[in-house]
C-alpha cells in the first residue's frame, strides 16, 4: 500500500476495509489502511494504547488523518456549495440502455430465427420478464432511478404479438407444477416461447460462493418440457458468471444480457426484434463441465484452506493451452452480420488489418489482438489478450483497424529480479473474432530485457506443459517456492481445535467447549430451516455474515457492543472452560465500561481545555521602510 499504491502509481486517496476485514488495526495503520469498518471504541482504545506506549508513532497517525481529512473536504465541496444538483433521468436512462444493447451476446441463432420477424406470435415465459435480474446483491445494490420489465416494454415494439405471460417457475427453486402446466398451455398458442431464465440474487451474492456452475433445475426442466412438446425457445439469460448451458442444446436462440442494469429489458428486446444489431463478446470462457475447470480438484477446500495451483492458467489461458473443448469461448459472441479480415500488416508497433461486412446489415465487431511465445524458457499461455477494437461498418464498409503494442504486451513478472521482464525471441501475433477463432497471424522478433529464466523447467513440467488442473505437491511448492500451507485443522485431540481469534464460527462444531459446538449447531440448524421456508435471503445473511465469521469479527461487526474483553471470555468458555470464561465475560464487560467512561472523560477535557486556552498575540508591527514618511499609515 505504501510502495506500490503511493509510490508507484501515486494514488493520494483513502484505503479501507471492507467490514471486519482487518485483524490487527496497529498493524493495519502501518500499513497504510486509514479506515477500518465498522469502527468501534475496542480499536479507538488500541490505537490510543499504541501511541502513548511508543508502538504507533503518531506521524502515522497523522498521514492517516490527512488522507480522511482530504477525502471529507473533497466531498464537501461536491455536497454543500448550496447549488440543487440535477440531472436529464431520461438521458441517463438512455445511456444505460445503450451500454446494456452494446454488451449483450448472441450465443446461438439456429436458423436464423432472430431476429423476430414481424407478426410472430410470441409467448413470455419466465419470471426474469416481469422480475428483471438487472444487477448484483448485497453491498452492489444500487438505487436506480427507474426498472424497465420486459412486459412493460412490450407496448414500445408493436411488431411483437404477445399471446400471453406465464411465471413458468418458482424464482428461488421450489418445484410448482402448477405454474410449469400454465407455461406449456400458453406456449401451445405461440410461434416462439422467449423464455427469460437466469440466476437469482441469492444464488449469486455477495459474501459466499456459488456452490456450482448448475441453473435452477426448475428452469431446465421448463426448457426441457417446452422443447420437447415441439416449441421453439428463444432464451434470454440474466446471470453475472458462468454457468452449465448444457440446456441451451434444446434452444433455437440464445440471447446473454449478463445484469444488464435498470434499462436492459428494453435493450434485449431491441436486439430480439433486430432494432439493434447484438456485437457483444464474451468475456470469460464457459465450460461444458465444472469437471473441467482448472481449479476444480482444489476448490472448494475442504479444511482451513483453498488452493489454486493453476497458476497463470486460468479462464481461456487454460482451456486454450490444454486445447480443451468448451461450450462457448472466451472473446465469442454473434451477430446478424457477418465480418472478413484481411491486409495483415505488422510492424513492431503494432499491427493493422481491414475488417468488412460481408453481410447485408449494418453492425459491430470486435477484434481481439493476442501474443503468444513459441519455445520462450519462461511458461506462458499458448495466447493472451494484449488489445482489442470495436468497429463499426455497414453493410458493404471496409475499414482499416490499428491495435498498437503497449509495455505490457509481452511481459511478464520475473519473481527474481523482483520486476516485469521481456523475454526475447519469436512470438506469435494473432487477430481473432474470439479465442478459437484467429483469422489473421504473423511471427515477429522481440528484443528482450535479458533476465534470468526464475524458473527450473524440469521441476515445473505441469506449468511448462499447461496441464495444471491436478498439480503435484513438489510443482506447487516450488512454484510458490516454500512448504504449502498445511491445509489441514491442528486437532489436539479428536475433533479438537484450539479457538482463537481467527477461528471462524463454522469451525466451532470442533471446540472443545460444548458452547462453542452447540453456537455453531445453532447457526448451521438455522441455516437450513431458513432454507426449508424459502427464506433464502436470511439463510444467506447468516451464511456470510455468521457461519464463516471469525471471532475477531463478531467484536469488530457488532461495533464494540460484545468487547473485546467478553470475547475473550467467549474463547475461553468454547475452549472448555465455561465457568472461568463465563466470570471473564462479565468481567470483561464491567472493565469495557469503564474503561470507555474515562476515555469519553479525557477526551471531553482535553476538548475543553483546548477550546479555553488562551492564544498568545504578538504585536505586528510595522515594518517602516525609508521611502514612508508616514509610518502610522501603515496597516
Amino acid at each position: 500500500m505504501h510502495d506500490i499504491l503511493r509510490k508507484d502509481w501515486g494514488y493520494q486517496g483513502v484505503v479501507v476495509t471492507d467490514w471486519g476485514g482487518e485483524n490487527d488495526r496497529i498493524k493495519g495503520l502501518m500499513a497504510g489502511n486509514e479506515l477500518e469498518m465498522p469502527g468501534c471504541q475496542d480499536t479507538v482504545k488500541e490505537v490510543i494504547k499504541a501511541v502513548n506506549a511508543g508502538q504507533l508513532s503518531e506521524d502515522v497517525l497523522n498521514e492517516s488523518v490527512d488522507h480522511l481529512i482530504t477525502l471529507a473536504r473533497d466531498t464537501d465541496k461536491v455536497f454543500s456549495d448550496g447549488e440543487k444538483h440535477t440531472f436529464d433521468v431520461d438521458a441517463h436512462n438512455m445511456v444505460a440502455q445503450r451500454c446494456a444493447e452494446q454488451s449483450m451476446v448472441l450465443l446461438k441463432n439456429q436458423g436464423n430465427i432472430l431476429p423476430i420477424k414481424p407478426g410472430t406470435k410470441v409467448a413470455i415465459i419466465g419470471d426474469f420478464a416481469k422480475k428483471p435480474r438487472y444487477q448484483g446483491a448485497g453491498s452492489s445494490v444500487v438505487n436506480p432511478t427507474r426498472i424497465e420489465n420486459a412486459m412493460d416494454s412490450l407496448k414500445y415494439f408493436p411488431e411483437i404479438e404477445c399471446v400471453g405471460y406465464e411465471p413458468g417457475f418458482n424464482r428461488y427453486g421450489k418445484k410448482d407444477k402448477k405454474a410449469l402446466k400454465k407455461a406449456l398451455a400458453l406456449a401451445k398458442k405461440a410461434d416462439i416461447c422467449l423464455v427469460y431464465v437466469g440466476l437469482d440474487e441469492v444464488t449469486e451474492a455477495e459474501g459466499l460462493d456459488r456452490a456450482n456452475l448448475n441453473m435452477p433445475d426448475n428452469q431446465i426442466k421448463l426448457i426441457d418440457e417446452l422443447a420437447h412438446a415441439g416449441n421453439k425457445i428463444v432464451a434470454v439469460l440474466s446471470c453475472g458468471a458462468p454457468v452449465k448451458l448444457g440446456w441451451a442444446d434444446e434452444c433455437e436462440a440464445l440471447l446473454h444480457c449478463y445484469l444488464s442494469g435498470q434499462a436492459g429489458a428494453r435493450a434485449a428486446l431491441n436486439i430480439l426484434t433486430g432494432r439493434i444489431n447484438p456485437s457483444g463478446k464474451l468475456a470469460e470462457t464457459y465450460p461444458n463441465k465444472y469437471h473441467d475447470v482448472s481449479s476444480a480438484s482444489h476448490f472448494p477446500g475442504k479444511e482451513k484452506t483453498v488452493e489454486y495451483r493453476e497458476g497463470l492458467y486460468i479462464g481461456y489461458r487454460y482451456y486454450d493451452t490444454d486445447s480443451l473443448q468448451v461450450k462457448y469461448p472466451f472473446g465469442f459472441g454473434l451477430s446478424y452480420t457477418h465480418f472478413e479480415y484481411s491486409d495483415y500488416v505488422l510492424d513492431d508497433k503494432g499491427v493493422s488489418f481491414k475488417i468488412t461486412n460481408a453481410g447485408d446489415r449494418d453492425g459491430a465487431e470486435i477484434a481481439q489482438l493476442y501474443v503468444g511465445g513459441i519455445n520462450l524458457k519462461v511458461f506462458r499461455p499458448k495466447k493472451e489478450l494484449k488489445g482489442f477494437a470495436k468497429v463499426f461498418l455497414k453493410k458493404g464498409e471496409s475499414k482499416v483497424v490499428r491495435i498498437d503494442f503497449d509495455d505490457k504486451t509481452f511481459r511478464y513478472w520475473n519473481v527474481k529480479t523482483n520486476k516485469w521482464e521481456i523475454e526475447g525471441g519469436i512470438y506469435n501475433i494473432m487477430i481473432g473474432a474470439s479465442v478459437e477463432d484467429i483469422r489473421l497471424s504473423q511471427t515477429l522478433n522481440v528484443k528482450g530485457t535479458d533476465a534470468p529464466n526464475p524458473y527450473n523447467p524440469k521441476k515445473l513440467s505441469s506449468y511448462y506443459s499447461g496441464e495444471v488442473a491436478n498439480v503435484s505437491d513438489e510443482q506447487f511448492a516450488e512454484l510458490l517456492g516454500h512448504p504449502i500451507p498445511s491445509s489441514h485443522y491442528e486437532f489436539f485431540k479428536k475433533n479438537r481445535i484450539k479457538v482463537g481469534y481467527n477461528t471462524t464460527v463454522n469451525e466451532l462444531r470442533y471446540s472443545k467447549g460444548w458452547t462453542g459446538r452447540f453456537f455453531s449447531w445453532a447457526i448451521r440448524f438455522a441455516i437450513k430451516v431458513l432454507k426449508g421456508f424459502g427464506n433464502v435471503t436470511m439463510a444467506n445473511t447468516l451464511i456470510m455474515g455468521v457461519q464463516f465469521q471469525p471471532m475477531r469479527g463478531i467484536s469488530r461487526m457488532t461495533g464494540g457492543a460484545l468487547c473485546w474483553y467478553q470475547l475473550d471470555g467467549l474463547i475461553t468458555m468454547f475452549n472448555g472452560h465455561f465457568f472461568k470464561g463465563l466470570h471473564q465475560f462479565f468481567k470483561g464487560g464491567r472493565r469495557n465500561k469503564k474503561e470507555t467512561k474515562a476515555l469519553k472523560k479525557k477526551l471531553a477535557e482535553q476538548k475543553n481545555s483546548e477550546t479555553v486556552k488562551p492564544v498568545e498575540i504578538k504585536e505586528n508591527k510595522p515594518v517602516v521602510k525609508k521611502e514612508d514618511k508616514n509610518p502610522s499609515d501603515k496597516k
